[in-house]
């Protein structure tokens, strides 16, 4: 049982005392094993009154950067010089308009892991209304920015990652 499906199973069974515990919605998390916490500030909206398209790939490299993180990884930058990460492609899918106030938790999970690439999924969900707000992936390519190309993930790191599915 992931960790995210005992934090929601925990919060499940305090929510008849404290029902903010477990936003609607966080089921559609539980396969993710980060999970983060965006609040809609209302500089996101676009003139059409809903959190602008573009915003939803800054909130999943949010995300993102939280998983790698959590593998241990220092942040990028410097440290990434020969064994580091680039995005090769990002893809949304817009399933549910987000307006402000309102707060994202947005999944982030390894679906594929390959020698030199692993694809990242993400799914972003209202708290407000418990819907699946957006749902994408990133194709991320083990990158020596020393060299200029493409390089195996190290050893530690695929073994870090699976330890985190």
């Amino acid at each position: 049982m992931g960790a995210m499906r005992l934090r929601c199973a925990a919060r499940a069974a305090l929510q008849c005392l404290l029902p903010a515990l477990c936003p609607q919605g966080m089921h559609m998390l539980e396969d993710y094993p980060v999970v983060t916490d965006i609040v809609v500030r209302w500089g996101d909206m676009d003139s059409l009154g809903h959190v602008n398209n573009i915003l939803y790939l800054q909130y999943f490299e949010t995300a993102r950067i939280e998983y790698l993180l959590r593998l241990g990884l220092p942040s990028p930058g410097p440290g990434w010089r020969e064994n580091g990460m680039i995005i090769k492609s990002v893809s949304c899918c817009f399933l549910a308009p987000v307006t402000f106030p309102d707060t994202l938790s947005v999944g982030a999970r390894m679906t594929h892991l390959g020698r030199d690439r692993a694809v990242m999924a993400h799914a972003a969900v209202s708290q407000r209304t418990g819907e699946m707000a957006a749902t994408g992936d990133a194709v991320i390519v083990g990158y020596d920015y020393v060299s200029l190309c493409k390089n195996a993930f190290p050893p530690d790191v695929r073994e870090a990652i699976l330890a985190l599915e």
